[in-house]
């Protein structure tokens, strides 16, 4: 049997690929920094669930030194939505926390586990501001990334990250594998407290508004939106593959913030009044470029925005 071991397991991607992988076949270890109660979703079927610190070397060396990963998940992040990441009052927790947490079990890999195979979860805010300033043609094609100049400290930390596995890769013999995701959404995610994605705010919203929804920025900034089973099965096909490019995990369908707002309004029966308002945006165009993965891997999201958001809707509509 092999033997996972996935880091941000009580995120909500985390929670997923659990189950995905639990579903495999894998022996699962699953940790996370909040309480096990505190989780968003995992299986009840992984029995190997522990709240452990990984901004603490220690702690990282004694679980990778604990069992022999055949694959390693390395998702945990100091993250959240727009208004949590764009107003610069979070900058230093999510470069110090999340660094920490890659350069510990970059580390620990090399020292217990250099046979493993890692997956780092990157994101799509590594790309460059001036290359999204158009909301009708934003630029996010991988090679892109350079001249490096992300629109956060967020986006910073995450491309200092990228470089840290490739050079681990490449002087130490590790086995990594790299993708950026572009707005990942669906059940279980955030969707309020300030740390949701733009998806599950418009689903809140559209649920609890009453005539008016607020919508942060103009609204003609836009954006794709990658329903959570179309990215763990992106995930899947990369750490089953010889890829060792990093690659975009997103869709092509870019909508504008509005237009995703009205897809919420619809699908909660509801006619609420549009209005937009004051609120950090990040840029104003992103849309993922998925040329690179369908010729590495052959993969193609399955499930349109509207499917996705509809799904997401309904579970929201059960957590109010």
């Amino acid at each position: 049997m092999k033997k996972a071991l996935v880091c941000g397991a009580g995120g909500f991607i985390g929670g997923h690929l659990v189950n995905r992988l639990i579903a495999e076949g894998y022996e699962v270890t699953a940790v996370d920094i909040k309480p096990k109660q505190k989780w968003f979703q995992t299986n009840p079927s992984a029995k190997n669930l522990f709240c452990v610190d990984l901004t603490k070397r220690e702690s990282v060396n004694n679980l990778i030194r604990s069992q022999l990963f055949s694959e390693i998940y390395q998702l945990a992040a100091d993250m959240g939505g727009a208004g949590y990441i764009f107003t610069g009052e979070n900058d230093a927790a999510v470069m110090h926390n999340s660094a920490s947490i890659n350069l510990n079990v970059l580390q620990a890999c090399a020292n217990y586990n250099r046979n493993a195979k890692i997956f780092y979860s990157s994101s799509a805010c590594i790309y460059p501001e001036h290359n999204q300033l158009d909301p009708d043609n934003p630029n996010c094609e991988e090679s892109s990334a350079y001249p490096a100049n992300p629109d956060s400290e967020y986006g910073w930390e995450k491309l200092f990250s990228e470089r840290l596995y490739k050079a681990y890769a490449r002087n130490l013999g590790l086995n990594v594998r790299i993708a950026r995701f572009h707005n990942i959404f669906g059940p279980f995610g955030s969707w309020d407290g300030g740390k949701e994605k733009a998806p599950a705010a418009m689903c809140r919203k559209a649920l609890l508004s009453d005539r008016v929804m607020e919508v942060w920025g103009p609204g003609t900034q836009t954006r794709s939106f990658l329903y959570i089973d179309d990215c763990i099965e992106a995930v899947r096909m990369l750490m089953d593959s010889d890829c060792e490019k990093v690659i975009n995990i997103g869709s092509e369908e870019m909508v504008s913030i509005n237009t995703l707002a009205e897809i919420a309004n619809n699908l909660a029966g509801r006619s609420l009044e549009i209005k937009n308002i004051d609120g950090p945006i990040g840029v104003m165009g992103r849309c993922s470029d998925n040329r690179l993965i369908e010729e590495e891997l052959g993969w193609k999201p399955k499930y349109t925005l509207r499917e996705g958001m509809k799904k997401t809707l309904t579970w929201i509509a059960t957590q109010l």
